[in-house]
């Protein structure tokens, strides 16, 4: 069970108890010290046994502000626009929610996006080492690296579900994405691009034999790679890198995104070029081309998606809002009075129901029927009584009136007593 999920269960928030010592049961409540308490955290709704907390809107709240503040505004203004953007926050994380469940409902899968995206961003760090890697997340985002990969994959799989339950739906006739691209052609002017496989040779500590270990085991896979060995299964037998997980795929960059070292010996190279070993901070590198882009005008079929992309923007926002608003209305949810979801659906009662205030329910004893019944070990020898004790007396048997004793006998004549 994970820890919102074991959160959700226990009511409106979480109280963290500093005392010493325990408390006589005897104890009357008059009598018993005064314990101090501090809220830790705050549930403030409930979305099908997920939560969200007043912290997470907080966080969300500050960043709202920090990407305001690097637009230039400040004071009065910074201030009216932070609240009008927080406005939707409690909608916008019920919103993530419901769509993490509904891809998890659709066995979405996304690990290889997000084992993606992880290597990207280790191959920028420059760090092979996992540890120092995920001390190096944490010391850049605040987050550890599980939280870091969660967001991530929340993130992708949102895309994905909007992808598959709204994008398409959305129909662009094509002769409509044609004139967009004649009004247009100035914007797909294509910059020179490359895709490249890596194999990363680490080189450890840095020791004189480490480094020369490595460098002889970098120029045996490019021997081999050059040879047609497919560098997709070299890269996954022999990188250290996150991309050994993804057959060595490191994405595609333009110019002034990689490595000047890097980028000096893969962009003057054809498809299909696999470099010497390159010396770099982690170790070893080997590249491949996999893809390589001319500059220039970029032709309707190659620009076509990112076309329908942009048609479809407008009427995607409607249809989506319909597909939230479908969702909440079967969701169980339930959010704390003073918060406000913007995005509520009509008629939908997402009440506050405090456990603490609820009243025990009641039922007939013909409805428990008692269940009493003897538990046995192995299904043979007794060792417990479960269900729940009749504390009612028994109702008094019927039985069948006895007759009074005569007071004649058949002749007529008194009974001895």
């Amino acid at each position: 069970m994970s820890s919102k999920q074991w959160l959700a269960g226990a009511g409106a928030g979480i109280v963290f108890c500093m005392f010493s010592g325990v408390t006589p049961p005897s104890l009357l409540a008059a009598d018993r010290p005064e314990i101090k308490t501090r809220v830790v955290e705050e549930i403030v709704a409930k979305v099908n046994g997920e939560i969200i907390t007043r912290g997470e809107l907080e966080k969300q709240r500050a960043m709202i502000q920090a990407a305001l503040q690097k637009q230039g505004l400040v004071g009065a203004a910074l201030e009216d626009a932070v609240n009008k953007a927080a406005a939707d926050a409690l909608r916008d994380q019920i919103d993530q929610l419901l769509l993490v469940q509904k891809g998890k409902d659709l066995s979405i899968n996304v690990d290889s996006e997000i084992n993606k995206r992880v290597a990207d961003i280790q191959r920028q760090s420059g760090i092979a080492d996992p540890e120092k890697f995920h001390e190096w997340v944490r010391e850049q985002t605040g987050e550890s690296f599980e939280d870091l990969k969660l967001a991530y994959k929340n993130q992708i799989l949102t895309q994905r579900v909007i992808g598959e339950e709204v994008y398409r739906n959305v129909t662009i006739p094509k002769a409509d994405q044609l004139k967009y691209y004649e009004d247009h052609k100035a914007e797909f002017i294509r910059k020179e691009t490359v895709g490249v496989r890596e194999i990363l040779i680490s080189t450890g500590d840095g020791s004189p034999a480490k480094v020369a270990a490595a460098e002889k085991k970098a120029k045996e896979i490019v021997d081999r790679a050059r040879k047609n060995e497919k560098f997709a299964d070299l890269a996954r037998q022999y990188s250290d890198a996150e991309t050994a997980k993804e057959d060595g795929m490191l994405g595609t960059f333009t110019k002034g995104q990689l490595n000047e070292k890097i980028e000096a010996v893969v962009f003057p190279q054809k498809k299909g070029y696999v470099t010497d070993p390159i010396r770099v901070a982690a170790g070893f590198e080997i590249l491949k081309v996999e893809e390589k882009t001319a500059e220039g005008q970029a032709s309707f079929d190659e620009v076509q998606p990112e076309i329908n992309n942009r048609l479809s923007e407008p009427k995607v926002q409607p249809k989506l809002r319909e597909l939230l608003t479908q969702l909440r209305t079967t969701a169980f949810l339930q959010i704390k009075p003073g918060y406000v979801d913007s995005g509520a659906a009509p008629d939908k009662d997402t009440s506050w129901k405090d456990p603490a205030q609820l009243k025990p329910q009641t039922t007939t004893k013909e409805a428990v029927a008692n269940q009493r019944h003897l538990k046995k070990f192995m299904k043979v020898i007794p060792y417990g009584i479960t269900g729940v004790k009749d504390r009612q007396g028994a109702a008094a048997p019927e039985v069948a009136p006895v007759p009074s004793t005569p007071v004649k006998n058949a002749d007529g004549s008194p009974t001895a007593k």
